[in-house]
């Protein structure tokens, strides 16, 4: 199962030739993978409030295939690929329209107040499956 989530392209989010700064990609699929997390029931603020668990980011694997420009309309398509005992894997793609413009791999890790790998709660382990 997917979630998409919206965005336009701003001038600020544009470099000297006018297309997408490579960096800005990484902002974007930042916004889509908190709003997935949200969309599931997943209270970030809550979690570190009550547990001391976080969620980093550990790897990102990125694919530039294609430039976005100003006044774009995109979507990110954020998809889970895997869930291990602290991390999550997933795969996230901007688009606009059916066409595809940048491919990511994700890993995502859970960190307790420490910084250490912690164990994914039962009850966010249920909201992402």
């Amino acid at each position: 199962m997917s979630h998409r989530f919206p965005l336009r392209v701003y001038y600020e989010d544009t470099d000297l030739a006018g297309i997408v700064y490579y960096a800005n990609y990484l902002k974007f699929i930042e916004r889509g993978r908190s709003e997935w997390v949200r969309e599931r029931g997943v209270d970030q603020s809550r979690l570190r409030a009550e547990t001391g668990i976080v969620f980093a980011v550990r790897r990102v694997e990125a694919d530039y295939l294609r430039p976005a420009r100003f006044d774009d309309l995109l979507e990110v398509e954020t998809r889970l690929v895997s869930i291990g005992g602290a991390s999550l894997v997933l795969d996230q793609d901007v688009l606009r329209g059916d066409e595809r413009l940048f491919a990511a791999r994700v890993v995502i890790v859970c960190l307790d107040a420490q910084g250490r790998a912690a164990r994914l709660p039962a009850e966010v382990r249920r909201a992402f499956a």
